[in-house]
């Protein structure tokens, strides 16, 4: 009998045996293609030799240092590698454990931001309906996602939700994409004016919504307004890219493909590319040189911000991507994804919506492709998908709630930037397998 506390207490996993390249292998020698890179995770596969050696090369040297006593060399070339490949004005890195640490790192910096300039009465953030931003009580009060949020919603501080900019379900038919981005992104300045600007901290969002919506992109221009609204009322503009980042959607960093830069990002899964737990908040130097004229404090720390042996490793990861150009892999085999998906989806009576950027794609599934009904909720659709995927060796990420947190499902697919086509042509022969096994008897 297991003594781990599981996910989920009626569910029977097998155990992972071990991994190579795209693949992972359970103790019974069953393979399976990690068409989910877990959770939009492992960027670089499985087994890659040149981070393993990384962390061996750390340990032996020094695993762990706390960071009230010493810095690390992993932490300064980390930060600095990082800081130069990140949007303009970012200057400082304060790496953590993981996306949630990373999101309430960022949430608590920007409280102290204006608590060090003394506008204590800045205390609301806004973010959107539909997002995610972590587990950790703040992170959780700040998404969007309310199955997420309400067993838990007593314990969390207030947040306004704004919509978000998902065209297929949002776009009217009298307007083009522009007009319904600007008509979204302006429900930001009327949240703003009815909280009053001087109350705000910030917008949290995601620049591509991964997990509870299914890899929706925003339509052009939505960003570049929301950008002019921080602006202008004076309030940070909070990015969290800790999944949709470091590469996954085609470009490093997921806004810059929205000709924007935030005030504080988060980045981590792919950060280190599942080898070591890491993640990272990253601010201005106004951010910054705030906190270090004020009381030169930030008020925030765990025990394993800025790990040596984890920094290591995501350098290793960082150069990889970089220098080897696999973020540009990622791009080029992400339109190859997409190409494939559509040939044999498109048609699909109950595929509504094939999206996404880069090796970051969403598959909405619906009862009605032209009313666009989803499935009764009570149908589950996405565990059935899950469940007949697995089985036949294809690791997504199928998920509840696509629509409103309560109705709609899709499959989100992330796979590593070392795919080939190969596994592109396995990647939609199986979920074709597994939906002909669960939409065909509906």
């Amino acid at each position: 009998m297991s003594h781990v506390f599981p996910r989920h207490t009626k569910a029977s996993l097998p155990t992972v045996a071990t991994g190579k390249g795209v693949y992972l292998y359970d103790t019974e020698g069953k393979q399976y293609l990690d068409g989910s890179g877990g959770a939009a995770v492992s960027c670089l596969g499985h087994g890659d030799k040149d981070v393993t050696q990384a962390i061996k090369s750390q340990l032996d040297k020094v695993a762990f240092a706390h960071t009230s006593f010493m810095t690390s060399q992993p932490a300064e070339d980390l930060a600095e590698r990082l800081v130069q490949l990140a949007p303009p004005g970012i200057d400082r890195a304060y790496f953590v454990s993981g996306g949630s640490e990373a999101v309430e790192a960022a949430l608590k910096l920007a409280r102290q931001y204006y608590w060090e300039q003394g506008q204590m009465e800045r205390k609301y953030f806004i973010a959107r309906r539909q997002s995610y931003h972590g587990n950790t009580l703040a992170a959780l009060a700040t998404g969007g996602n309310e199955w997420r949020r309400a067993p838990f919603a007593p314990l969390m501080i207030q947040t306004s939700h704004i919509s978000p900019c998902y065209a297929y379900r949002g776009c009217r038919d009298d307007e083009s994409d522009r007009e319904y981005g600007r008509r979204v992104a302006d429900e930001l300045e009327t949240e703003i004016q009815k909280l009053g600007a001087r109350n705000v901290i910030g917008f949290v969002a995601e620049p591509v919504v991964g997990a509870t919506a299914g890899a929706v992109p925003p339509v052009d221009g939505y960003f570049k307004r929301i950008r002019e609204i921080c602006n202008q009322y004076d309030i940070l503009l909070i990015l969290d890219e800790v999944m949709c980042g470091m590469g996954r959607t085609g470009s490093l960093f997921a806004c810059e493909q929205d000709d924007i830069a935030p005030d504080i990002v988060t980045i981590a899964k792919g950060l280190g590319a599942g080898y070591q737990p890491i993640g990272s908040m990253l601010c201005t130097a106004q951010i910054y040189d705030a906190i270090e004229q004020g009381s030169g404090f930030f008020q925030h720390g765990h025990t394993y911000v800025g790990h040596p042996t984890a920094c290591a490793a995501s350098l290793a990861v960082v150069n990889k991507l970089v220098d080897q150009k696999l973020v540009e892999q990622c791009a080029a085999m992400g339109e190859k994804l997409q190409a494939a998906l559509m040939r044999q989806f498109a048609q699909h009576p109950h595929i509504g919506d094939i999206r996404g950027r880069g090796l970051f794609r969403g598959i909405e599934i619906v009862q009605n492709v032209e009313t666009r009904q989803p499935f009764p909720v009570e149908m589950a659709m996405h565990k059935k998908l899950k469940k007949a995927a697995f089985e036949a060796g294809l690791i997504c990420y199928p998920m509840g709630g696509t629509i409103d947190g309560i109705n709609g499902d899709h499959v989100l697919l992330a796979p590593p930037f070392i795919l080939e086509d190969a596994h592109i042509d396995e990647i939609v022969d199986k979920l074709d397998t597994a939906f002909k096994q669960v939409l065909n008897q509906v």
